[in-house]
């Protein structure tokens, strides 16, 4: 016999039953139409192509040749089986020590060697996700806010605030000013909540940005420490795509700016960290919380029991990480291919007219699409990006999805895909932009016409215009 609720809500939690979980946003129904349709380049080749996952496929080949050379790395291969056992049991939820020292050393080299991390900080969590849920859980209480300048990672909408009760304040960024954070905008978001009673426990920062592919300047960052330090507030950085840096300028993080301030307050720094997108592993579910604060570090490693990375991950991880060779050469050729996909997409959106936020980092570029919009509003950006996604058939992402102040901006990211599938994509952009501007073109010929039409009626001796009465009336 099937029971079947007539009302859910009764029976379930408001977890459960409400929309925290951020789903209903055109960055997720991008995805959707994606699944729905996917691109195969003999399969299916008219489908959608996938734009809109922040994902570093550009180095695989490394990896797996590593593994290749690497056998007793996995207990999985008949040269490391025999450590199966010790690897299957139940492990400290502290983690592997040889896996917490390869990751503080990993996070040192991304750091060009100038700080250094304890292994005894690192708290590991289910990817950047649960990092940054668990610290969420020991820094706010429920209708508490946390700062986030705009636009930012539509996932902090569902990863922060969802199972937490927090809440997230915008602080409004500008792109007359490059979408760079001043105290100005974090006093305005700080007064902001404050007049709205709410509560604020810190700031978060996304170095480098998602979706700016920008890095946060030096300057920045002090004075952004500056601002928390005043308002006794915690700075929490999310660092996740520190790796993916090419060119100038360099990555700056922020345990380089508080290794240079002696006297603050350390208790309020965090950083969160993962190799989803600096090695291309998201999958592996391996994500870091780094925090100087004792009691931080102590709670979230309790927590951690609720999404730990599996020992058989850790092991791999370890191995890989503590061969410094290999991490010297992957860093350096993975930042090379990136720098030379984001150079290739961004001369070829040029080549349209199409500009792009500057950049160098992260996967992705902020593709500036205003002057496509038939009015300056998030409607009209809305329905232009309908377009790109069930038309041209490519998954960008909207800058309403991330928050930004202003409608007509994109995300696009380009290191999911091998390079046939990137021309192609491109292809496709070159020729909507040039249906559009045909398209305009077309209507301001048309309207020319029109007026020009006009003009010559009203000039006509038998227009009623020119009338002597109606030119005196006039």
């Amino acid at each position: 016999m099937e029971f079947k609720s007539r009302n859910q809500g009764q029976l379930l939690s408001k977890i459960a039953t409400n929309d925290g979980h951020g789903e209903n946003s055109p960055y997720f129904d991008g995805w959707k139409a994606y699944d729905s349709d996917p691109y195969h380049p003999t399969e299916n080749p008219h489908g959608v192509i996938q734009m809109g996952l922040a994902e570093n496929q550009l180095c695989f080949d490394l990896i797996q040749e590593w593994i290749k050379n690497n056998p007793k790395a996995s207990i999985c291969t008949a040269e490391g089986a025999a450590d199966f056992k010790d690897i299957a049991i139940y492990q400290d939820y502290h983690g592997l020590p040889q896996f917490r020292n390869a990751v503080a050393r990993f996070m040192e080299k991304v750091r060009g060697n100038r700080v250094r991390f304890d292994p005894d900080r690192i708290v590991m969590s289910g990817g950047a996700t649960g990092a940054q849920e668990t610290l969420a859980f020991c820094l706010v209480d429920r209708g508490e806010a946390l700062l986030v300048p705009t636009p930012y990672y539509p996932g902090n909408d569902r990863d922060l605030t969802w199972r937490t009760g927090v809440k997230l304040v915008p602080v409004v960024c500008e792109s007359s000013d490059a979408f760079q954070i001043t105290r100005a905008a974090l006093e305005a978001a700080y007064k902001q909540a404050q007049d709205s009673n709410i509560r604020v426990k810190g700031l978060l920062l996304n170095n480098p940005s998602n979706p700016l592919g920008t890095v946060i300047d030096r300057q920045t960052l002090q004075e952004s420490l500056d601002f928390t330090a005043d308002k006794n507030i915690h700075l929490i950085c999310d660092e996740i795509y520190s790796a993916t840096v090419s060119g100038q300028p360099g990555f700056t993080s922020i345990a380089e700016v508080v290794q240079e301030n002696p006297h603050c307050n350390l208790d309020l720094v965090h950083i969160v960290y993962s190799l989803s997108k600096d090695l291309g592993f998201p999958g592996f579910r391996v994500g870091v919380v780094y925090s100087y604060n004792d009691a931080v570090v102590s709670c979230a490693r309790k927590m951690s029991s609720f999404g730990l990375v599996s020992t058989q991950t850790q092991r791999l991880i370890a191995g890989m990480l503590s061969d410094e060779e290999f991490v010297d050469g992957f860093l350096a050729e993975s930042r090379r291919r990136l720098g030379k996909r984001r150079a290739d997409m961004c001369e070829g959106l040029g080549q349209v007219g199409i500009w792009n936020l500057e950049g160098n980092a992260g996967l992705f570029c902020w593709m500036d699409l205003r002057r496509l919009l038939k009015a300056a509003t998030y409607e009209a950006e809305l329905e232009l990006w309908r377009l790109i996604v069930n038309e041209v058939k490519l998954n960008v992402s909207p800058g309403a999805a991330f928050h930004c102040s202003e409608p007509g901006w994109f995300r696009v990211c380009f290191a999911n895909m091998d390079d046939e599938t990137m021309e192609v994509a491109m292809e496709r952009i070159r020729k909507f932009v040039a249906r559009k501007q045909r398209r305009r073109m077309e209507l301001e010929v048309s309207l020319s016409f029109r007026r020009r039409r006009d003009e010559l009626v009203m000039m006509s001796p038998h227009s009623p215009m020119a009338s002597p009465l109606v030119r005196a009336r006039t």
